[in-house]
């Protein structure tokens, strides 16, 4: 079939195409958007002009510069993002070559796979809502190419019905389907790329870097009211070893037991972490719960066994008050006082002045806290560049920096004090969403603070940021940094029917995540169990899965049946008043018409002449008129019922 008489559903086509290629736009090299682009319109206007198709030797051409563009953009032609644009790039060209109607239906399904692909990068409801509308416009150029004859928008109304028909059946998969742990399919590696979170090391503005994303980290649903703010230290990586410039977390061997004594009620929670592709795990210090799949380090920093590629959903306790009383050996403690010689002078001589001058370490830790209080440090987003002795720089010199500044600066000092002190990075606070009650904790909460060893007592956490900036903790991040210093938009305290639209947003998304994306094997398991099938297997589920998918589509059938158009009902009593004729030997020819049927068997039975012409009448009426009056089927059989010959 030549498109050129088929151009409406040609551009019900070439706008799925676009509908399916948006989401991929930012991250496609710009010579394959253009490219893709130019396609679509040359194929269009074609159509409109009835032009001539590129000639095929150009299409080589370009499939050959295509590939070699691809792998010089990409370094390869495998792996997520170099397949989406493979794929893309070959749609596009496909669709220079549409001749037939088989050449447009493979652009189609070729298309519907270039939507699927918008999920390996998220599962947002808002691209779910945009790849429904895709399938919605490329199920509606289907129809198209197989009815040319339709208007367009009979097209559209077809593929609603189709897609309506169909959630039923979509909604019975998505329950009984047997869930298996994580993807049917396996990611490549680049999959993972550009996750925003933590890192593995604390470099002077690694943070404050973060401090500009306000993408969310994780949410947290509390089992009672939420802990007052400075209680919400969110634990992540711990950092041991120091090299004059970074921090990170060495090789000590720790032992796995973490030891605690707690003091106080557990506090129980639920957190939602989004995939930063990192092993750690968060919750409130001090953790007193493993998740399954995890583990609790000496040093009582919970890591996943694998990294946090999905949305993950755990139950946690913590005890808010607690004597930390782990990692206590001599190794441990040596690790907590090495430092890189020939660097900071000037903090190395006024820590040492504090060790000769007071009797033990809560007295050096009193007065460092001081220090940090009264030294004049402020708070910024944009911390000056620092350079070879970063902690003089810092605490003497430019005297403006984040919390990894502050942090790192304490730990030295500490250090060159002759206390023991790691540093510990993680999140600290949150905001509660009205909305669904659940505590969004944000990039831009990410914190650094420190722990010392004050003997009995444990690892004690002292955060100076706290102690120099009291409302980075009190009041959160946008009440500490300086008026002047742009924040994150979705951050700011004045944006207040901003802040309502986010919350009533966020709220949507978070009830996507826990029951749509959230539903995974154990959820499904409490699902049957609800069910009275407590073990479960996956034939079990098969079997459910069987037997409820046909019970609808036979309750489908069956309404269809009842639904069935005026016109077949009338041909059933139709071919019913032409048995009662054919009993009385007067026998329809098959290609004889309803008014040359009447007329003969007028002719022939003259005394049931009026019947005869009000059954032919009314079923002519039923069959071909067109508006058909249902009643108007009822009154035919009876017409027919009451036939005497």
């Amino acid at each position: 079939m030549n498109l050129a008489p088929a151009l409406a559903s040609l551009l019900v086509l070439c706008a799925g195409i676009m509908l399916a290629a948006a989401p991929h736009i930012p991250r496609l090299p710009s010579w394959v958007s253009a490219l893709a682009l130019a396609a679509v319109v040359w194929r269009a206007w074609a159509a409109w002009r009835g032009e001539p198709m590129p000639r095929r030797w150009l299409l080589y051409v370009l499939v050959i510069f295509g590939v070699a563009g691809v792998l010089v953009t990409h370094r390869t032609l495998f792996g997520r993002d170099a397949g989406v644009t493979m794929l893309v790039l070959f749609l596009a060209l496909k669709l220079l070559e549409t001749r037939t109607q088989r050449d447009a239906i493979i652009v189609t399904f070729l298309c519907y796979f270039l939507a699927l692909t918008s999920f390996f990068y998220s599962q947002s409801i808002q691209v779910a809502g945009l790849m429904l509308v895709t399938v919605l416009v490329l199920t509606a150029a289907l129809i198209g190419f197989n009815a040319p004859g339709r208007p367009p928008l009979a097209y559209f109304r077809t593929a609603g019905v189709l897609l309506a028909q169909g959630l039923p059946v979509m909604l019975l998969l998505f329950l009984f389907f047997p869930r298996v742990q994580g993807p049917l399919w396996g990611m490549p590696t680049d999959a993972y790329a550009g996750m925003t979170g933590l890192s593995d090391s604390m470099t002077p503005g690694a943070i404050s870097s973060l401090s500009q994303s306000d993408a969310i980290a994780f949410r947290v649903h509390f089992d009672d009211e939420p802990p007052h703010k400075k209680f919400l230290y969110w634990r992540g990586p711990v950092f041991w070893d120091f090299d004059g410039h970074s921090w990170v977390r060495g090789n000590l061997p720790l032992p796995r037991q973490a030891e605690f004594v707690p003091d106080g009620p557990p506090l129980t929670y639920t957190v939602t972490v989004e995939p930063h592709n990192r092993r750690w795990l968060f919750a409130i210090d001090l953790p007193s719960l493993v998740p399954p799949n995890a583990n609790v380090t000496a040093d009582y920093e919970l890591r996943s066994r694998v990294p946090v590629r999905t949305r993950t959903r755990y139950a946690m306790s913590s005890f808010l008050t607690y004597r930390a009383t782990g990692g206590d050996s001599d190794e441990a403690l040596q690790a907590a006082l090495r430092l890189p010689t020939g660097f900071n002078p000037k903090a190395t001589a006024l820590a040492r002045q504090w060790a000769r001058e007071s009797n033990n370490p809560q007295e050096i830790l009193v007065r460092g806290i001081e220090f940090f209080r009264h030294a004049g440090l402020g708070y910024t987003l944009m911390p000056p560049p620092l350079g070879r002795n970063s902690v003089d720089d810092f605490l003497f010199g430019t005297k403006r920096g984040f919390c990894e500044h502050f942090s790192s600066a304490f730990a030295y000092m500490m250090r060159a004090a002759g206390v023991p002190t790691r540093v510990v990075t993680g999140y600290q606070g949150g905001e509660v969403n009205p909305v669904d009650g659940y505590l969004v904790v944000r990039q831009a909460d990410a914190h650094a603070w420190t722990e010392v060893w004050l003997g009995e007592r444990g690892w004690v956490r002292v955060d100076p940021t706290a102690a120099a900036v009291p409302l980075r903790v009190e009041s959160g991040l946008a009440a500490a940094v300086p008026a002047e210093e742009p924040l994150p938009f979705l951050v700011r305290p004045d944006l207040t029917w901003l802040r309502a639209l986010r919350f009533n947003w966020e709220a949507l998304a978070n009830y996507w995540n826990q029951w749509v994306l959230g539903y995974n094997p154990e959820r499904q398991r409490g699902l049957f169990n609800r069910l009275g099938m407590p073990e479960a297997n996956w034939q079990a589920m098969a079997q459910v899965l069987f037997w409820t998918v046909g019970a609808v589509v036979a309750a489908f059938a069956f309404w269809l049946l009842r639904r069935a158009r005026p016109g077949d009902a009338a041909q059933a009593a139709w071919i019913k008043f032409c048995a009662k004729l054919a009993r009385r030997g007067t026998l329809r020819s098959p290609s004889e018409g309803p008014q040359a049927f009447r007329a003969r068997a007028v002719r022939l039975h003259p005394a049931a002449a009026r019947s005869i012409d009000a059954i032919t009448a009314l079923y002519i009426d039923l069959r071909y008129g067109p508006e058909p009056d249902r009643g108007g089927v009822a009154r035919l059989r009876a017409l027919v019922r009451e036939l005497r010959i």
